[in-house]
């Protein structure tokens, strides 16, 4: 496979910004805030943010639905020149996804010391046992990321307490 043309650090913070402001469109609906962005020869080729509370599938995590939409747009599985931004480090699952696609390269916002696959608890995207290794870059936006998740948890947290007084 040849080389990626390296990113520039614009290209970098606007493929991210697209990550964060689909993050906000999750928490507009109740989700947890993470979104993803594909990117593919310079252009964005799919867009997703979690969505597991609304579908109540737990599968509909941003960074799959994101690759499904990149695999239709590409019409095939191997995304092997595509890039993934997403506002937080990706769970087993989603890294078994990441893995499976062939993707390039990922970026992430926030570690997940709770479920992170790449670096955090585990780190699967680096593991040669697997067939393939994306290069992976984190902290990318991380303090959007964080904060825009601290006040998400917060404010559920809050509403939970409030609930319970109420119900005294």
């Amino acid at each position: 496979m040849e080389a990626l043309a390296p990113l520039t650090s614009a290209q970098k913070k606007e493929y991210m910004q697209q990550a964060l402001q689909q993050a906000q469109l999750a928490e507009n609906i109740g989700e947890v805030p993470i979104g993803a962005v594909i990117e593919l020869d310079g252009r964005i080729i799919a867009t997703a943010h979690n969505l597991r509370e609304t579908s109540q599938d737990a599968t509909d995590h941003a960074e799959l639905m994101a690759i499904k939409k990149a695999c239709q747009v590409v019409g095939s599985w191997r995304l092997e020149r595509a890039r993934l931004f997403v506002t937080l480090e990706p769970c087993p699952m989603c890294a078994g996804a990441i893995i499976n696609s062939r993707m390039a390269e990922v970026y992430y916002g926030a570690m997940d010391p709770k479920a992170g696959a790449a670096g955090s608890l585990v780190n699967l995207l680096a593991d040669t046992r697997f067939n393939h290794q994306p290069r992976v870059y984190a902290h990318l936006n991380e303090g959007e990321s964080k904060q825009m998740l601290r006040d998400f948890f917060r404010k559920i947290r809050a509403q939970q307490k409030a609930r319970k007084k109420a119900q005294k």
